[in-house]
């Protein structure tokens, strides 16, 4: 393992007789601590050339000895959206996520995203075409298998169960809701969303397509930014409902509504008014204005709110060149 890492880490090549010898000891691997298995795993993972080093590992034959699951997709076709068979996707998404330079479980993912295809692969005679349904949850489960095996970390291993469990998510950009994108986000974590946006990438570039940030893609990138952002909402604002009661002894009731979006209107417009003491004392002016006109002033509050949203989400939009 050490000199397949070498040749991954330094582009070396390995000499015939020793190659040879490699091939004849590799069976010893199963009396090597699994954690020293994983170390050197790992140092193949972030090398620079780990597409070559797996497949060099297969010809070695020692690949059955660090993740024997990978050797049933090779020769696993795919449908038509894939060049490759299930195999060389694979490999080829490893590569691009070392390429792009992402984060280490970004490319266990990647390696490990499509493990179970080949025992979820049906044949649709309505298609025409192989299926792979549900093989995002079996391999999911087949990945936690593999890693634990390998002893990695609890928490790495939950990641990238995660990555691979959701590396499927969505299909339609004109379907897709707010709502599902935070579910998604949910599903997988905050601070993994985007490594989850980064595995698509890596699986999109595998299929052995040219642009690695389509339309789509981009769409996907929008609406997580969209969903993940603070929304514009009377809670940016330095009171809230138990300073006007403690503070000005108002009343719960739709007055506390108006007050607070008339104070975040003048926020929106001037953010240094963002300051308890300014707003306690504009407050304490407009509980003392007519019923009618508090209202109006409340009302023109969720306008330049909403307006705000509005230039926020096309900001966003702009960005990612999407509509």
């Amino acid at each position: 393992m050490r000199a397949i890492r070498f040749y991954a880490q330094l582009d070396f090549q390995i000499e015939k007789e020793t190659f040879e010898a490699i091939k004849k000891s590799a069976h010893l691997l199963e009396k090597i601590a699994k954690e020293r298995i994983r170390d050197e795993f790992s140092k193949i993972l972030n090398s620079k050339n780990p597409e070559k080093a797996i497949r060099l590992a297969l010809d070695a034959e020692i690949l059955q000895f660090i993740a024997p699951e990978l050797l049933k997709t090779i020769g696993i076709d795919q449908n038509q959206a894939h060049a490759y068979d299930v195999w060389n996707h694979l490999l080829k998404s490893l590569q691009h996520a070392t390429d792009k330079n992402y984060m280490f479980h970004v490319k266990i993912a990647a390696l490990f995203h499509d493990i179970s295809k080949p025992e979820t692969r049906r044949w649709s005679e309505e298609k025409k075409d192989w299926t792979f349904y549900g093989h995002e949850v079996v391999g999911s489960r087949v990945t936690r298998h593999i890693l634990e095996k390998l002893k990695y970390p609890k928490e790495t291993i939950e990641i990238v169960e995660k990555l691979v469990r959701w590396h499927m998510f969505f299909s339609d950009t004109e379907k897709i809701t707010l709502s599902a994108v935070r579910r998604l986000i949910a599903n997988v974590g905050k601070e993994y969303v985007w490594e989850l946006i980064d595995l698509r990438t890596c699986d999109r570039i595998g299929t052995g397509r040219p642009k690695e940030n389509p339309y789509r893609l981009r769409k996907y990138r929008a609406m997580v930014e969209e969903a993940m952002r603070d929304p514009v909402t009377v809670g940016m604002l330095k009171i809230d409902g138990n300073d006007l009661m403690k503070e000005l002894g108002i009343k719960p009731g739709p007055i506390f509504g108006n007050i607070l979006n008339a104070l975040l209107e003048e926020v929106l417009d001037d953010p240094e008014k963002n300051d308890k003491e300014y707003l306690i004392n504009r407050a304490g002016e407009l509980a003392k204005l007519p019923d009618e006109e508090l209202k109006k002033l409340g009302s023109e509050g969720k306008e330049k709110k909403a307006e705000e949203e509005q230039k926020i989400i096309e900001e966003i939009r702009k960005k990612h060149w999407v509509q």
